[in-house]
């Protein structure tokens, strides 16, 4: 009997449901060569879908655009160069050395103690999603250092730490904790899409202040080391927004009402 590769493909895509659904899939020896690689990345969840609607369970989800989600602060940025820029390149470039050595750890290799502390961090959200995953490395984060300026740690106006130099002072001030945060949320598995590093012009005492936005159902929510609740960005207020930074570099706020530079506004 002959039978065609969409008949194949969807013959083992139907015993792969049934095995998974059923729990019966680790006894499998491929899925035993595997090892404990979460079932995500086994298998994509689109596969999974795709077969769960060939079978009639479930419907087709609508593709999410990604450009129609809001703006933290329902603000536009632009980006921006000069000295910031230039800072945070240089503490990516630590952050993506520091991520290596993670890597190593976690591969059972040498394990010096601030990524040990780090993987600590990051663990205390271990098995959670959405808004626990978010709290709890928030409150480990927020628990794990103590608040100094930099002048009095590093007698200089303005230092920016890395992950690992922060966990092995204990302290720093707000774009420590930040800056530790959004690593420790970024290696727990939240995307860089959802994860921000803002700057804000605090009207009360007038000062610059650090915090984490991370996106989550659509809300951002506002990570702050002088708290351990998390607030929505619509709930902030006696702040400025001023600087954005993620993997795409630093950007600009630009004030509600003004034209987007580059834009026909």
């Amino acid at each position: 009997m002959t039978m065609t590769l969409g008949y194949v493909r969807r013959v083992g895509l139907i015993g792969l449901l049934v095995c998974t659904l059923g729990g019966l899939c680790e006894s499998l020896p491929l899925v035993q060569s595997m090892g404990s690689v979460p079932l995500g990345d086994r298998y994509p969840s689109q596969v999974i879908m795709a077969g769960l609607i060939s079978l009639g369970i479930g419907e087709q989800p609508s593709a999410i655009d990604r450009g129609s989600l809001r703006h933290v602060f329902d603000m536009e940025t632009v980006p921006v160069t000069g000295a910031l820029a230039r800072k945070w390149w240089a503490i990516e470039l630590k952050i993506d050395e520091q991520r290596r050595v993670v890597a190593s750890c976690r591969a059972h290799q040498s394990c010096p103690e601030p990524a040990q502390s780090f993987l600590n961090i990051v663990a205390a959200a271990a098995g959670r999603t959405g808004r626990a995953r978010i709290g709890l490395i928030n409150r480990a984060v927020n628990l794990k250092i103590a608040p100094v300026a930099d002048e009095w740690q590093w007698g200089v106006d303005d230092h920016w730490s890395s992950p690992f130099e922060t966990l092995q002072t204990h302290r720093g001030d707000c774009e420590d904790y930040a800056i530790l945060k959004y690593v420790a949320l970024r290696e727990a598995g939240v995307s860089g899409e959802d994860l921000k590093i803002l700057i804000l012009r605090n009207l009360f005492p007038n000062e610059d202040h650090a915090v984490v936005a991370v996106r989550l159902n659509g809300e951002w929510l506002i990570l702050d080391n002088r708290r351990l609740a998390l607030v929505r960005d619509t709930d902030v207020t006696r702040a400025t927004p001023r600087f954005l930074l993620d993997e795409s570099g630093v950007h600009r706020f630009v004030p509600t009402g003004q034209p987007v530079p580059g834009s026909n506004v």
